[in-house]
């Protein structure tokens, strides 16, 4: 599995990236490569808060309807609009298909390095 090292990850297995404007969230390659096709993505509101550690959103795929969690709290900035028409985008390229963008924002607890999170899947594996 493909974990960038630039990132930070959610033990629900989403990533952030984090700079000191914004963070920006998105699926991991294990979470796409887990639910299959993605045919359908809800999107947030530019305005709406998201909580750290709750859900802010949820996806179709052929295999199940999942939520997706934030790892940081704050308001919504931005919504990756081109996922609406093409949600494959996430199953295409993960780390770039980002589902939206935080600002201003906190960092959630407990938020894995890329090393603690290759770990913790390695386990979900077996």
């Amino acid at each position: 599995m493909n974990v960038p090292n630039n990132l930070r990850y959610a033990k629900s297995h989403e990533w952030v990236s984090v700079t000191a404007e914004e963070a920006t969230i998105g699926l991991t390659d294990f979470a796409q490569h887990a639910l299959g096709d993605i045919v359908f993505i809800n999107l947030p509101e530019v305005g709406d808060e998201v909580e750290a550690g709750e859900s802010f959103t949820d996806l179709e795929s052929v295999k199940a309807v999942s939520d997706i969690y934030s790892p940081v709290g704050g308001t919504v900035s931005a919504v990756n609009e081109e996922l609406l028409d093409e949600p494959g985008k996430i199953n295409d390229a993960p780390y770039d298909a980002w589902i939206i963008k935080v600002s201003p924002f906190t960092l959630g607890d407990g938020l894995l390095s890329p090393e603690e999170y290759a770990g913790a899947i390695a386990e979900e594996e077996n």
